[in-house]
């Protein structure tokens, strides 16, 4: 399975893609920086990432919940 999920911009030329999808047999959430080359139409994929197994979904709720709640406490966010 393949299915992007949501983006957003990181910077004019960047942006930050959430998709499932399969990595060496298992089902992963990716989270990429997409970016456009030089020369090409399409953003392509960096080696900027991270494939978290979609069983430690819970977890990484969790920890992005948690990132929420000092962000607001320093007032950041």
């Amino acid at each position: 399975m393949e299915k992007d999920v949501a983006v957003f911009a990181k910077n004019k030329y960047q942006d930050v893609k959430f998709r499932i999808s399969e990595y060496q047999g298992n089902d992963v959430i990716d989270i990429r920086i997409w970016t456009q080359p030089p020369q090409g139409d399409e953003k392509v994929p960096t080696g900027k990432g991270v494939n978290i197994n979609v069983k430690l979904f819970p977890q990484l709720k969790e920890a992005v919940e948690q990132l929420g709640k000092e962000l607001k406490e320093a007032n950041l966010g």
